[in-house]
């Protein structure tokens, strides 16, 4: 009696670790690996256009500053200058290194500029000088036969009015 006893204990723990071990049959979809394959498609399809997004919007404020910065330093240059000649130079340096300072080093600093003066002869005491900085920002990483098609750049400007001192002689 003992004896069957332990042989039905024994058989049957064997027969529920038998009924443990098997793999269960599955009653849904079989969709086994594809949370990886959703998180690549999302992650390209999301993060891609995202990273994008913010080297556009990086380069645009990066051209927003040189412009500023440009109009702000060729003010001060062409009015503090002898005459419109050493001041239209100086600008134009003053342009270019506000330029070259935020990675613009290809843009003409000469076409960028526009000066306009309040009197004529330009220079004369308790006048001022409107500066202008236009320049077109290139979309990054954009192929050139796109360019050639459809116009990808963003025009970018700053106006700057600087004073002539009142006490300064007439250039």
């Amino acid at each position: 009696m003992i004896a069957n006893l332990i042989a039905n204990l024994i058989a049957n723990l064997i027969a529920n670790l038998i009924v443990r071990t098997r793999p269960r049959p599955r009653t849904g979809p079989a969709d086994a690996g594809s949370a990886v394959l959703e998180f690549l498609a999302l992650t390209l399809l999301l993060l891609v256009p995202i990273v994008y997004l913010v080297l556009v919007l990086g380069r645009l404020q990066a051209a927003t500053f040189a412009a500023e910065g440009a109009a702000r330093e060729a003010g001060r240059a062409f009015t503090t200058a002898a005459g419109p000649d050493d001041g239209a130079r100086r600008a134009v340096a003053a342009v270019h290194l506000a330029l070259a300072d935020q990675g613009f080093e290809e843009v003409d600093a000469a076409g960028a500029l526009g000066l306009e003066c309040s009197t004529v002869p330009c220079l004369e005491p308790g006048s001022s000088v409107l500066v202008r900085v236009v320049l077109d920002v290139d979309l990054p990483y954009v192929p050139e036969f796109v360019r050639s098609v459809v116009p990808l750049s963003v025009p970018v400007s700053a106006e700057h009015v600087a004073p002539v001192d009142r006490f300064a002689e007439a250039g």
